[in-house]
């Protein structure tokens, strides 16, 4: 085992053993837990800046098999598969086929992201043709088999005059659902054209708005997600949802508090930091079925670090540290993204999150994790 690793911080002595969680085990019982997984880029593609993104689907798909054998359910074809960040729609919706006919083989569960990109960016829309995108969407999910999640869209934002617009573009899709869908409320720090979703900046109104369209609709939403990185914000709409809409938390800074709970209820989850923390994940989970609270946050409060580390600002780069890690951990062969996104990240940041990782034991070969972040540095830095 390699003793010593020379990271730009400093030197770090790698963990001799991982942490022992073996698949096979059952989803946990008491929350519904998804992981937002990643796509596995083909690194041999001859594909450029502006190309449609080339997807490894052997390796993809794969892991998509490691989080459903955890017992995690997974969300598809969301912001963190790159969505708009180098996955176009014909890539998503090639995504949402094969993963959808991979969870009914292997018997997983899964939802799959909903959106309108598909529409060109450029002039905003007319509505109509945002609930057309939407529509087009939503039909191929359905035709799946996958329950839809009504991802935020950048088209509505500029298409939009006000909260009315949201409403009835809402409004419509949900009549529409044949079963209840997850909306997805994601905040600008995720995506900078969000800014100002629900029809407006302020985020008291825009909550106002995002209960309305819940309130008038509740037996066509399964849940809501929420992606604001506010723990309070998402406790009070929380409070305020009608009975059996659930919340899936998307809030990758305080996960653990969200979804341990209150006396007035808690969150499930919904999170792309799960991708990288699936295992533990899915075991901290199963400990809470069993009423042990305190016992899930001490496997789950020390994960928060690396989480706010990898979503640190710009957020909407987290992908490159989750497919790093995915890398150390062994379940894909390069470091290599869609749209080139690797480089979306410094060398001192994806150290940190190496030694960070490696420190909660969650490389299942920790020596291989160790080689391969030596070539990176040897590669991109130099010899020190």
């Amino acid at each position: 085992m390699t003793t010593v690793i020379h990271l730009p911080q400093g030197p770090y002595t790698p963990r001799a053993t991982p942490l022992d969680l073996a698949p096979g085990s059952a989803a946990p019982t008491s929350r519904a837990v998804f992981s937002a997984a990643h796509v596995v880029a083909d690194p041999y593609a001859d594909a450029g800046g502006g190309d449609p993104a080339a997807v490894d689907w052997e390796s993809t798909l794969a892991f998509r098999r490691h989080l459903w054998a955890h017992g995690l359910g997974v969300a598809e074809a969301m912001d963190t598969a790159q969505r708009g960040m180098g996955l176009d729609w014909a890539g998503a919706a090639e995504l949402i086929r094969r993963s959808a006919a991979e969870a009914k083989a292997v018997g997983g569960r899964i939802a799959c992201g909903v959106g309108t990109d598909q529409l060109p960016e450029g002039p905003a829309p007319t509505l109509a043709e945002v609930t057309a995108a939407y529509e087009e969407q939503l039909a191929l999910a359905e035709r799946h088999g996958v329950q839809p999640i009504l991802m935020a869209s950048r088209a509505l934002a500029r298409a939009a005059r006000g909260p009315e617009d949201y409403l009835a573009t809402y409004a419509h899709l949900l009549r529409q659902a044949s079963e209840p869908v997850i909306l997805h409320w994601l905040g600008p720090m995720f995506d900078p054209a969000l800014e100002g979703y629900w029809g407006s900046a302020d985020l008291d109104e825009a909550t106002g708005t995002f209960l309305k369209v819940i309130a008038e609709h509740p037996d066509k939403v399964d849940g809501i997600k929420i992606s604001l990185l506010d723990a309070a914000r998402e406790i009070d709409v929380r409070r305020r949802l009608p009975g059996g809409v659930r919340c899936y938390t998307g809030d990758d800074f305080n996960y653990p508090e969200l979804i341990a709970g209150d006396e007035r209820g808690f969150s499930h989850a919904l999170l792309g930091i799960f991708d990288p923390l699936g295992p533990l994940a899915a075991h901290a989970v199963r400990v809470l079925d069993t009423g042990d609270t305190e016992g899930f946050r001490a496997l789950l409060d020390p994960t928060v670090e690396l989480s706010r580390h990898l979503f640190r600002r710009p957020t909407r780069f987290y992908k490159t540290g989750v497919v790093f890690l995915a890398w150390l951990a062994g379940h894909q062969d390069h470091f290599t993204m869609v749209g080139g996104l690797q480089s979306a990240r410094s060398l001192p940041h994806l150290a940190k999150a190496y030694e960070l990782a490696d420190g909660l034991g969650l490389f299942p070969d920790p020596e291989l994790a160790a080689h391969r972040m030596r070539a990176l540095l040897a590669v991109n830095g130099g010899t020190r």
